[in-house]
């Protein structure tokens, strides 16, 4: 059974940096899409950013272009979500998502994907996720 495990986040001041991790076990994501969502308190889960774990191939949103990366491990099974000069607005829990459907070939289709599927309830079991807070 797929299991997701998020971790790495924290309390950090404006323009600081924070590594968020995501664990995955009971599955093998070989060509499929991995990715991160955000959800702050009041406000709609939104996508940040999806990786194609066949090429390690990305994509960011457009808004955090620059600031946000995502990234893979392929030998510990885990993907990441890098964040720099973090501002009050990305507080929220932070989750990371996995589809274990193997149809998508770029870090754009599954950003597109996995936006389409969790707002479907498609995707695999989500983790508890980890909190992101941003102070001034």
């Amino acid at each position: 059974q797929v299991q997701l495990m998020e971790s790495g986040g924290g309390s950090v001041q404006a323009g600081g940096s924070l590594r968020l991790s995501c664990a995955i076990s009971g599955y093998t994501y070989n060509k499929h899409c991995l990715g991160w969502f955000r959800q702050a308190p009041g406000k709609e889960r939104e996508e940040v950013a999806a990786i194609y774990t066949g090429d390690s191939d990305t994509f960011v949103g457009e808004d955090l272009k620059g600031r946000f990366t995502i990234s893979q491990d392929t030998t510990t099974n885990t993907v990441y979500l890098q964040m720099i000069n973090l501002k009050p607005e990305d507080t929220a829990m932070y989750y990371c998502a996995a589809d274990s459907r193997a149809d998508q070939n770029s870090g754009v289709r599954c950003f597109a994907a996995l936006a389409m599927r969790a707002a479907f309830d498609q995707l695999d079991p989500w983790g508890p996720g980890t909190q992101v807070t941003v102070s001034l």
